[in-house]
């Protein structure tokens, strides 16, 4: 437990003495509320390193099946792949999908990864995260072509 709050607290520091980090208030509450969480509940850690690792494993399942061209995949999922320009640190980690119909027209969809989402495996998550890229070009394509 030690490890774990100890790296949380170098996150903090660092986050702090970078010069090139605009540093939110809310950002520093929300990661120290998190250690105070971690040291009321102890066995959160182990969990918590469990869906960290289920993250990773459904951003890597799904950089492996979504190769569409027309599609745009960015994910904001904090501390395992935050590729957005934009991210929302605060709330459910999302995977926002952009369908590149033309130069003009760029619809997107945003798939949360909300808890309930994540009792699940992660070939599960990616399986119905691939289907619903899917589903929506599929719906973009239908109002496009009429």
């Amino acid at each position: 437990m030690r490890n774990e709050i100890k790296a949380k607290l170098e996150e903090i520091v660092a986050l702090l003495n970078d010069p090139e980090e605009t540093v939110l208030e809310n950002e520093i509450k929300a990661k120290l509320e998190k250690i105070v969480a971690l040291l009321n509940n102890p066995e959160d850690i182990a969990t918590e390193q469990e869906t960290k690792e289920k993250l990773e494993a459904i951003v890597a399942l799904v950089n492996n099946v979504m190769v569409d061209p027309d599609i745009d995949v960015e994910y904001c999922i904090p501390e395992v792949a935050t590729t957005t320009e934009t991210c929302d640190v605060f709330g459910d980690p999302y995977i926002l999908v952009t369908y590149v119909v033309s130069e003009y027209t760029k619809p997107t969809r945003k798939i949360r990864l909300t808890p309930t989402y994540l009792k699940n495996t992660a070939k599960a998550i990616a399986n119905l995260v691939t289907f619903s890229i899917e589903q929506f070009k599929t719906e973009i394509d239908s109002v496009e072509m009429g």
